[in-house]
């Protein structure tokens, strides 16, 4: 292959057949993909969930991960927090002319590690190849589709005296991606990964929601599921898991933890009665060591957050994007 793409490889020719077979399938081949056709044939038994999603980081290298892992765990954690296992994931590029071939490879192993940790299959794909218009880019568009266990986004599940369950400390993402982009000598590195490892070793009878809190952070569901539900919450500051390094970076910077975007972090709301059990489950897990019980659902139908100084403070809704391109 060439050291760059090249238009060619979007051109369905012999460019293409020799990016197919040389990359894409020598990385990611498997019984159903490497049949090509135009369309590919799965079998499911029982519900299925169903998600797309696009990503555009930038940039498409960070601490902790890249575009490629970013893909896997975002539409996978979709399906994972909708209460199915996933199963097949679709994978769509659009590159620009001119974009790095070594860092395509990169992408793209990346991408077989993170979809072989979790066993789901890519089964099918498509490649186009742009224009190169300022600094070449990658973009990744992908669709999941899983097995459910039983459905985890019903607002009218949610009852007074919950327990909020957040799954590892918040706000890594979004800060690592700032400290990169503004050239801050400072790693952070992003919290993506799999959230199937984590809520699979739950019982789902006792769950009654899950949400990954990706943009918008923590404060971003909380206050869908006030607006949607009709409930609130209060929750309580001091629980709230975040490290050293994010809450300095935070208050030098003026961000609220909570309204920072993360990508391997869910919001678990679930019966009272199992949360320390629950808790516990999930801390034993690879990704969920610092997982915490954060607060309850009440009545009063907002956000209310306690402070470490014994004040209390409504969490609103962000307003606009605080990092745009996170994911």
């Amino acid at each position: 292959m060439d050291d760059i793409i090249t238009l060619s490889v979007g051109g369905g020719g012999r460019g293409f057949q020799n990016f197919l077979n040389s990359l894409i399938l020598k990385e990611l081949g498997n019984p159903i993909l490497n049949n090509l056709g135009d369309s590919s044939y799965i079998t499911i038994d029982g519900e299925i969930a169903f998600t797309t999603d696009s990503f555009v980081v930038e940039p498409e290298f960070f601490p902790g991960g890249d575009i490629g892992k970013l893909t896997v765990c975002g539409t996978c954690n979709d399906l994972a927090v909708s209460g199915a296992i996933p199963m097949y994931l679709s994978l769509s590029f659009i590159i620009s002319e001119g974009y790095s071939m070594e860092d395509l490879k990169k992408i793209v192993k990346s991408i077989k590690q993170t979809s072989e940790e979790i066993g789901i299959k890519i089964v099918c794909g498509d490649t186009k190849v742009i224009p190169r218009n300022g600094n070449p880019q990658v973009f990744i568009n992908s669709a999941g589709i899983g097995k459910v266990i039983k459905r985890l986004n019903d607002y009218k599940s949610i009852k007074v005296g919950d327990r909020v369950i957040i799954t590892s400390d918040i706000g890594r993402h979004g800060i690592s991606m700032m400290l990169v982009r503004e050239g801050i000598d400072a790693v952070v590195e992003s919290d993506c990964c799999l959230l199937y490892e984590v809520i699979k070793v739950l019982d789902y009878n006792y769950i009654h929601f899950v949400r990954d809190a990706t943009r918008g952070g923590v404060a971003a569901v909380l206050n869908e599921i006030v607006l949607m539900g009709g409930l609130g919450f209060e929750i309580e500051e001091s629980t709230i898991p975040i490290e050293d390094r994010v809450k300095y970076y935070c208050e030098f910077f003026g961000y609220d933890p909570l309204h920072i975007a993360n990508e391997g972090v869910a919001v678990i709301i679930l019966d009272k009665d199992y949360a320390d059990d629950a808790l516990d489950l999930i801390r034993e897990t690879k990704y969920g060591k610092k997982a915490a019980i954060v607060g309850e659902v009440v009545e009063k139908n907002r956000v209310i957050l306690n402070t470490s100084i014994g004040g209390k403070r409504y969490v609103e809704m962000p307003l606009g994007e605080i990092l745009p391109r996170i994911c």
